[in-house]
């Protein structure tokens, strides 16, 4: 069977550069490190520039530009914009174009990244080929406004080359002369670059394969703590596509999300604001709803049926877990109507509404937890009924 390469739809601008990068990486940064070696300052600006730009696409292109996920003033787009650049991985007008059309068309035919057409398209074919005919940038309009963006997408180019490669060079040279020059230009440069784009290109393939489905199966996309080492928290991408303009991908404290924590910082200081979070009870809905999908596909299994007491135990929670979201829609709306009343009635009677309120609100704290808690005892159940399976 003849492997056939359609030539004519090969992007050879990106297919060279992807290519290249990598030979590069796997040939002259090995023969580099048996020749000269490798010293602090070398591995300490690999892990700088791998940082700045890895969060420059985290934080800067994904939950900033992408997803609005929070406001943040000049200096942050500013940088974020530059070492976004250096990650290669194209203009950020481009990028969230492509990214806004992922999460509004996922696993079909208008998902650039579709993971439907195999993991390479997902990961790499797609940027290695030609679309025809190539989609319009008609979802950025937001963007144009900011003469940031607009200043990046012209110079795009010179930013990306000497973000990338000169400033490593230089700095190398600074310190070691030429050799230094070569160290900075292949770790720091090219196969720091390489490494960024991989973990990128890993959110579009292996989170959409790899991991569990806490919050939703309307979409491939999975939770997995192992790609969230390496993605600065991207690998919680179940959530993100659930909940896709909270700032936080890892939404429990102990998640590891570095980019949430570094939004997070930069807030407290100021430089950003106006973060968005799903509220809890958003959250713990959504987590119910599909330990209740979970549910009722292990009481339909045959070998889960014929275990009387297993089969039971499944519709008693079932039943448990829909009292609860029923319970808790109710009491919701009932503190709403209790709020409108505090803004609308007299001054003497809203003292006798907030004290009222206010006990719908312990009630609804109460009513939190025990979701929480049966939420829990029902994943645990999910757990034996699939090892009964």
């Amino acid at each position: 069977m003849k492997l056939r390469i359609p030539s004519d739809r090969i992007n050879w601008t990106n297919s060279s550069f992807l290519i290249g990068t990598t030979i590069v990486t796997l040939t002259g940064v090995p023969y580099y490190l048996w020749h000269y070696g490798v010293d602090a300052f070398q591995v300490a600006m690999f892990f700088l520039f791998f940082i700045a730009t890895g969060l420059s696409i985290t934080l800067g292109y994904h939950r900033l530009f992408s997803h609005m996920a929070f406001q943040a003033s000049w200096p942050v787009r500013l940088v974020t914009l530059i070492f976004g650049a250096a990650a290669f991985e194209n203009c950020a007008l481009a990028w969230v174009s492509d990214h806004r059309r992922h999460h509004k068309h996922v696993d079909h035919d208008e998902d650039p990244y579709d993971i439907s057409k195999g993991f390479f398209h997902a990961h790499i074919g797609w940027i290695l080929f030609k679309v025809n005919p190539e989609p319009p940038w008609d979802n950025v309009a937001d963007l144009r406004k900011d003469p940031l963006v607009m200043w990046q997408d012209r110079f795009y180019v010179p930013i990306a080359v000497v973000t990338s490669f000169v400033v490593p060079a230089l700095l190398g040279y600074w310190q070691g002369g030429a050799i230094g020059a070569l160290g900075g230009f292949l770790l720091a440069g090219v196969a720091r670059v390489v490494a960024v784009q991989h973990m990128t290109f890993f959110i579009n393939s292996l989170c959409h394969t790899v991991g569990n489905q806490p919050y939703s199966n309307k979409c491939s996309a999975r939770d997995s703590w192992f790609m969230a080492i390496f993605t600065f928290g991207e690998g919680y991408h179940n959530y993100h596509h659930e909940f896709q303009h909270d700032y936080r991908n890892g939404v429990k404290w102990w998640q590891w999300d570095p980019t949430k924590w570094t939004i997070w910082t930069l807030e407290k200081i100021r430089l950003v604001r106006g973060l968005r979070r799903v509220p809890e009870d958003k959250i713990l809905l959504a987590q119910l709803a599909d330990a209740r999908r979970r549910l009722g596909e292990h009481i339909a299994c045959p070998k889960v049926s014929a275990n009387a007491r297993l089969h039971s135990l499944l519709q008693a929670k079932d039943a448990k877990l829909h009292e609860i979201g029923e319970r808790w829609a109710a009491l919701k709306v009932q503190y709403a109507g209790k709020a409108v009343a505090m803004k609308t009635e007299y001054a003497e009677k809203r003292a006798e509404y907030a004290e009222r309120a206010a006990h719908q609100i312990e009630e609804l704290k109460e009513a939190l937890s025990e979701m929480r808690r049966e939420l829990q005892a029902a994943l645990q159940l999910l757990d034996h009924a699939a090892a009964a399976a």
